[in-house]
């Protein structure tokens, strides 16, 4: 299982050292949560931050935009190093196929997120066009909420759904991860999970991410 810290949960105040506990763990990716207030209720962080992260991290940033028209900052976040995947929601992209092949053709991997009322098959005809798929096990906006159980359900028809189509898209899920929901994610067909106060609030940052990775 592959593991995506989320440094929304990190500590900001000493993002160097929450940064620095990454790179030495065995997460495979930087999750970073982009809110502008107006897609979701609340604001987080945007390109200095990204910026800021990107000269530290050692391991591949996976930028999940919670904005409104994310299509108009293809180029920009192109121009930042060690941005893998730029990650998009189904419902703010007016034109996803557009923004897609825009994200593919700045050199990023294109995932596209759906929110948890947004059905899997809304998908069937860009998911082979993808790399990843993030399924919100929480509603957007906030850390630290309630795993929603039909999660499980729909993370087994995205992989139904890919396995048809011949995508090779991953599957990524995001909120309310820890062991439980984590093994039972991975049951399911979750290729990467996003985990943020389990992670950053365990006394042991390192070792929690060790367990994640080994469902």
């Amino acid at each position: 299982m592959k593991i995506a810290p989320s440094l929304l949960s990190a500590d900001f105040g000493n993002l160097d050292r929450d940064i620095e506990m990454v790179n030495r763990s065995e997460a495979a990716l930087f999750h970073l949560d982009v809110m502008d207030g107006r897609f979701v209720p609340n604001i987080s962080f945007g390109f200095p931050i990204i910026e800021a992260v990107s000269r530290k991290a050692t391991k591949p940033l996976d930028v999940h935009l919670m904005i409104e028209e994310p299509g108009i900052w293809v180029d920009r976040l192109a121009k930042i190093p060690g941005v893998e995947y730029m990650n998009v929601h189904l419902e703010a992209a007016r034109h996803l196929h557009r923004t897609v092949q825009a994200i593919k053709a700045a050199g990023m991997k294109a995932a596209v997120t759906l929110n948890p009322a947004t059905p899997v098959g809304l998908l069937e005809d860009i998911v082979a066009d993808l790399d990843m798929v993030l399924l919100m096990s929480v509603n957007p906006g906030f850390g630290g909420q309630k795993f929603i159980e039909n999660t499980l359900e729909k993370t087994r028809r995205l992989r139904a759904l890919i396995e048809r189509t011949g995508s090779k898209a991953l599957i990524e899920i995001d909120g309310g991860v820890n062991l439980q929901t984590g093994a039972q994610l991975a049951e399911a067909g979750a290729d990467i999970l996003v985990a943020g106060s389990f992670v950053f609030g365990a006394d042991d940052p390192i070792e929690t991410i060790a367990k994640l990775s080994e469902l």
